[in-house]
């Protein structure tokens, strides 16, 4: 981890009906940082997601991402600036194959017009080569290269989990945000999750974000946290120290 910050929030907040779902939330996230937002059920955590990503608005605050603030932006846009996520529902094409769930997400980076398509051109055949080199590697980082021309609907769950972060990946972020990535999971699944994690931060010296209701994960992979309850943050820091905070053991087990 360096002290690069990839990351950084300031005062972000935003309201639905007069309730102040996210207020006055703060974050900063160093480069290869794994880090942690956790908290109860309706705390907030997914829609700051949602700010990040450009599917929300911000009422107030700034979101820079290596420097540049992209609050304002829509979500492709943000995407393209360096920011992928997963959904705690897993959304994958579903009727595509393994491959072709990936290399829809390389479509950013190898560019051939709609004649080149057509006429099967060079230019065509070179893009696609290339799409299906990369798409293959990243499906190898996973393990699941050998189920590349399988429908997606019929992978099991955890490699579907895979498949999704694969995707991605495949965008080329700065930032990975994971959005209960362990949900749904057994606990060998588990195990091979926290594994793949690491891996991916290590392989693509990838900054990750993740919310995450299973603490063996996240005591097992993340180096500092943030607990956000009823829209503000509780207390933020090393893993070790947040989750020994009575603030927080309240928090999750009341009084």
């Amino acid at each position: 981890m360096s002290n690069e910050i990839v990351l950084n929030v300031n005062s972000l907040s935003i309201s639905f009906g007069g309730l102040k779902a996210v207020s006055d939330f703060n974050i900063d996230i160093k480069k290869k940082e794994i880090y942690g937002l956790i908290g109860p059920n309706g705390a907030g955590k997914t829609t700051v997601f949602n700010l990040l990503t450009g599917v929300y608005k911000p009422e107030a605050g700034e979101i820079l991402l290596c420097g540049e603030n992209i609050v304002g932006l829509d979500c492709v846009s943000i995407n393209k600036k360096g920011i992928a996520r997963t959904f705690q529902n897993i959304r994958l094409f579903s009727n595509m194959s393994v491959i072709d769930n990936v290399k829809v997400a390389l479509n950013e980076h190898y560019k051939y017009n709609t004649l080149q398509g057509i006429l099967r051109l060079r230019k065509y055949f070179e893009c696609e080569k290339k799409m299906d080199e990369e798409a293959n590697n990243l499906l190898k980082v996973f393990s699941i290269d050998d189920l590349a021309n399988v429908t997606a609907t019929n992978l099991p769950y955890g490699k579907q989990r895979k498949l999704e972060i694969a995707r991605a990946l495949a965008t080329r972020p700065k930032l990975l945000l994971l959005d209960e990535p362990a949900a749904g999971m057994n606990e060998n699944e588990t195990k091979e999750l926290m594994e793949t994690i690491l891996k991916v931060r290590d392989e693509f010296d990838m900054t990750i974000l993740l919310i995450e209701h299973d603490m063996k994960l996240v005591k097992g992979i993340c180096e500092r946290l943030t607990v956000l309850n009823f829209g503000k943050v509780l207390s933020s820091g090393n893993t070790n120290d947040v989750l020994n905070d009575k603030e927080v053991i309240k928090a999750y087990l009341g009084d």
